[in-house]
């Protein structure tokens, strides 16, 4: 009879795991098929040495409280023209609101501000401002008209890139090239927005006339024939329908900081519209007095001139 073999030697020697050694990673799988991670690391190589400046600017978009409807309007339609803006709830329209704001500014993670300032319910003011260093400008908004008030023709998509036109008196001065620089920052949609559409289907105008800044909002239009494709010399058709809204900024002041700071420029023509209607106050006012004055000057005319009395006033009265 054999001799039993010791329960150790039965047991095989488990093998030892070297700390080095794990498993290899699984690769990224994509619509076309599986992706190796040597390709992957390639072509994230080879866009960050491709991308530049890239245009991460974000915009806030908000009012003050007891703004019209009229000027409300024009807020969302803003809004819905930058699809990079973020909309806030309204806003005090006090001394303190430039701390404010500029909180929201950095809550929000926006670098611009573009805030709707009503008073007396009937003037709008509009501030852009560049958060949190300046510069910023304060507007006077006139010739308010929405998109929908107008009822023009023009309709673009939604979210579509626009393309920015200045006339050429923007490089006159230099406070008109701050401004056209401002311009292009907020109005500008960031390229590869997340929102954004990568179309180029409207046009944005700005143009001075009478040391005001006119904004137009035009549709680029194209004929197309019955296949739903451009024509040939289709693009010398080309033409623009005005889409809105419409609306007029006169500078008022230029600060070096954002919502305050010190004075860059200051218009000499800006004239305050409480300005305007005390003027008008006061020619209403001269034009009443000066009805006072006639009926006054006519009853003292009658008075040192009286009528003579008519010898004939009485001929034809019956005899009692």
């Amino acid at each position: 009879m054999g001799k039993k073999r010791k329960h150790s030697e039965t047991l095989a020697p488990a093998p030892v795991k070297k700390n080095d050694e794990s498993a290899p990673e699984r690769p990224k799988r994509t619509l076309l098929g599986w992706k190796d991670k040597s390709e992957g690391e390639a072509d994230k190589s080879k866009a960050l040495s491709s991308s530049g400046f890239r245009n991460k600017e974000k915009v806030l978009v908000t009012c003050s409280r007891r703004i019209s409807f009229r000027y409300r309007s024009l807020m969302l339609n803003m809004v819905s023209l930058l699809p990079h803006c973020k909309k806030d709830s309204k806003v005090e329209a006090k001394s303190s609101k430039g701390a404010t704001l500029n909180e929201l500014i950095e809550l929000k993670g926006s670098n611009s501000c573009l805030f709707f300032e009503c008073r007396k319910h009937k003037d709008l003011y509009m501030w852009m401002v560049k958060s949190p260093n300046g510069p910023s400008v304060k507007f006077l908004v006139k010739a308010v008209h929405a998109m929908e008030e107008l009822k023009l023709t023009g309709n673009h998509l939604k979210g579509s890139r626009p393309l920015l036109t200045f006339s050429s008196n923007f490089d006159k001065d230099a406070h008109w090239k701050l401004l056209k620089e401002m311009l292009t920052q907020v109005f500008g949609i960031p390229k590869e927005h997340r929102k954004s559409k990568p179309y180029h289907d409207h046009v944005f105008v700005f143009s001075i006339v009478d040391e005001h800044i006119w904004f137009r909002n035009y549709q680029i239009s194209v004929p197309h024939n019955e296949s739903d494709k451009i024509a040939k010399g289709g693009l010398d058709k080309m033409t623009l329908i005005e889409v809105g809204p419409r609306f007029c900024l006169n500078p008022i002041k230029i600060f070096a900081g954002s919502f305050g700071g010190p004075t860059l420029y200051e218009n000499p023509l800006y004239v305050s519209p409480n300005q305007i209607r005390a003027l008008e106050k006061r020619n209403k006012a001269g034009k009443f007095a000066k009805k006072i004055k006639a009926k006054t000057r006519k009853k003292m005319h009658e008075l040192s001139n009286p009528l003579e009395p008519d010898e004939f006033a009485d001929m034809w009265k019956d005899d009692e």
